[in-house]
C-alpha cells in the first residue's frame, strides 16, 4: 500500500510529500508528477514518481494500484478541472484504492460563488463513485494575501471588495498537515471536514498588521466588485479570472469564507498560523 498524492510539485503537494516523509518510509510515498526534474529531490529522497497529467488520462494508469491512499490535489485550471478529476476519480476507481482524499472548497454545496462550481461538482462524481472517500473543504490560505505584499507596500494600500466581511484562513502548511493527518489515520472514511482558521480576520485589521510589522502606512482601500474587477483587469489579469476574484470578494462579504468550526486545529493537533505570522514571515523573504 502507498499513499499517493497527485500534483506533488504544487506548493500543497509539496508540503504534503514533506508532511509524509516524517511519518511513513520514503518507498511508501508515490508522488504525481508532470515533470520528473521538478520532483528530483524528492526521489533523491526514496519517493516513487508516476509521470502523469490531468488532461491525458491516458498517463494516469499506473499511478495507483489496489490499497493505496490517494489525495486528490484540485487542479488549478478553472475552467478545466470537472474532466481532469474525473480522469482521476477513474483511474483511482478502476484500480481499486482504499481511499479518495479531496481537497475541494469550504461551504461544500452550500459554497454559492463560482469558484466553488467545479468543487461542487468534484465532490458529487466522488461521492457517487462507489469509492472510499474523504473531502477536505479547504478554506483560504493566508498566502492568498501574503504572495501579494509587494504590490500592497508599493501602493500603501489593501485593495477589496470585501467590505466589512472576515476570512478564516489558515497556512497552507495548515491544511497541507490535515491531509497527512488523514493519509496516515484511520477513521475519516465518509467524512467532509469544513477547514479554516481559527480566527476571521477583517482588511482594515489587515492592513493595520501590514502596517505595523512594515513600518508603512497601509491603508484599506474599500473598493465596489466591479470597480475590483476593473482593477484586476487594469493588472494585467485576464477577465474570466478577474470576474471570479471579484465574485469571491462579494461572498467575503456575505460572510461565507469566515466559518471557523476549529476541524482544522482538531485535525492537526495544533492552532492553525495567524495571518500576523504569515505577514511577518512573507516580509522576511
Amino acid at each position: 500500500m502507498s499513499i499517493v498524492v497527485t500534483g506533488a510539485t504544487g506548493h500543497l503537494g509539496r508540503l504534503v510529500v514533506e508532511g509524509l516523509l516524517e511519518k511513513v518510509p520514503a518507498d511508501r510515498i508515490t508522488a504525481v508528477v508532470r515533470d520528473t526534474a521538478k520532483a528530483a529531490d524528492l526521489a533523491d529522497r526514496g519517493v516513487r514518481l508516476h509521470v502523469a497529467d490531468y488532461n491525458r488520462p491516458e498517463t494516469l494508469p499506473g499511478a495507483f494500484a489496489a490499497g493505496d491512499k490517494v489525495l486528490l490535489i484540485s487542479g488549478s485550471e478553472v475552467g478545466q478541472r470537472v474532466p481532469q478529476h474525473q480522469a482521476v476519480i477513474d483511474a483511482a476507481k478502476e484500480a481499486g484504492v482504499a481511499l479518495l482524499a479531496y481537497t475541494s472548497i469550504l461551504g461544500g454545496p452550500a459554497a454559492d460563488f463560482s469558484l466553488a462550481d467545479e468543487h461542487k461538482v468534484t465532490e458529487q462524481a466522488i461521492t457517487g463513485s462507489g469509492l472510499p472517500y474523504v473531502l477536505l473543504r479547504n478554506g483560504w490560505y493566508n498566502e492568498n494575501y501574503t504572495d501579494n505584499l509587494a504590490t500592497v507596500l508599493e501602493h500603501g494600500a489593501v485593495v477589496g471588495a470585501a467590505g466589512e466581511g472576515r476570512v478564516a484562513s489558515a497556512a497552507r502548511a495548515d491544511y497541507a498537515a490535515a491531509a497527512v493527518a488523514v493519509l496516515t489515520g484511520e477513521g475519516h472514511e465518509g467524512k467532509a471536514y469544513e477547514l479554516s482558521g481559527d480566527t476571521a480576520w477583517g482588511f482594515a485589521e489587515y492592513a493595520e498588521v501590514v502596517a505595523r510589522q512594515s513600518g508603512k502606512e497601509i491603508v484599506y482601500g474599500a473598493v465596489s466588485a466591479a470597480e475590483y474587477q476593473s482593477i484586476l483587469t487594469g493588472a494585467g489579469v485576464p477577465e474570466p479570472l478577474a470576474v471570479i476574484l471579484s465574485d469571491v470578494e462579494a461572498a467575503i462579504a456575505r460572510g461565507r469564507l469566515d466559518a471557523t468550526p476549529g476541524e482544522l486545529s482538531r485535525l492537526t493537533g495544533r492552532p492553525t498560523t495567524p495571518i500576523a505570522d504569515s505577514v511577518a514571515a512573507a516580509l522576511k523573504g
